[in-house]
């Protein structure tokens, strides 16, 4: 189901990429600032051409990229419904803790690595998946290169995506508080830890005046060490 919606959500964004070539070559750009919404689809409908072949061709690529989206929302539905009786959905509920993790990352994550125990210690995690810095030695020379990004492209995918929220201050928002509360205490004070450190590394990074995507990928790679830890806690009773 996971790899199943990842290819319907590929399937979507060529969709929209041919939709918005289409409408550059004709000049028809979207006056507003989020396209995809609400406002973005009303406008489409509302667009003339000087052809009614023109007409046709944007009203099929507008069906198209809905069959797409109703496709990722059924298998997205589906996806939710199979934590009922899986065995790791107890560890995916608990991932949510983390900020900007959500059921997707989560259950991607579980899906792909499995039992995170296998793993001794957090950075045979992220040599795994491909998030620590490449080595050229030769004699004593030590030289440091990009990461490896060997291992698991997916989770390093959906962790890199993840890590951009951390480049906002640490807070509890609502949304995180309303769907934690019921989690045991230590889950809450990693993914607090986590949040209060992941931000402050961003920020260093950033003010070193290392690129944002280089502090991302550096903010997924301790974030994978903080599901590590989530993901080793035994089931105990919830606290409130």
């Amino acid at each position: 189901l996971i790899r199943a919606r990842e290819a319907a959500v590929k399937d979507r964004t060529r969709k929209r990429q041919e939709i918005r070539s289409f409408l550059l070559r004709h000049g028809k750009i979207f006056p507003g600032l989020k396209a995809w919404g609400t406002k973005y689809f009303k406008w489409m409908h509302g667009l003339s051409f000087a052809y009614s072949g023109q007409q046709t061709v944007l009203q099929e690529l507008i069906v198209a990229e809905a069959q797409c989206r109703e496709r990722v929302l059924r298998l997205e539905k589906a996806i939710e419904d199979s934590m009922l009786d899986w065995p790791l959905a107890p560890v995916v509920e608990r991932l949510q803790a983390l900020r900007g993790v959500r059921l997707i990352c989560a259950a991607t994550f579980m899906v792909e690595i499995g039992d995170v125990r296998r793993f001794t210690n957090p950075r045979q995690l992220m040599a795994y998946l491909g998030l620590v810095p490449s080595e050229r030695s030769t004699g004593d020379a030590v030289r440091r290169g990009g990461i490896t990004k060997t291992g698991n492209a997916r989770v390093r995918r959906v962790l890199a995506e993840t890590a951009w929220t951390y480049r906002y201050p640490a807070k509890l928002g609502k949304r995180k508080y309303f769907a934690s509360r019921h989690m045991p205490e230590v889950v809450r004070e990693i993914a607090w830890k986590a949040q209060a450190r992941l931000t402050k590394r961003y920020r260093a990074l950033v003010a070193r005046g290392k690129r944002s995507t280089v502090a991302v990928t550096a903010v997924a790679r301790e974030l994978a060490a903080f599901m590590w830890a989530i993901a080793r806690i035994d089931d105990q009773p919830a606290t409130t």
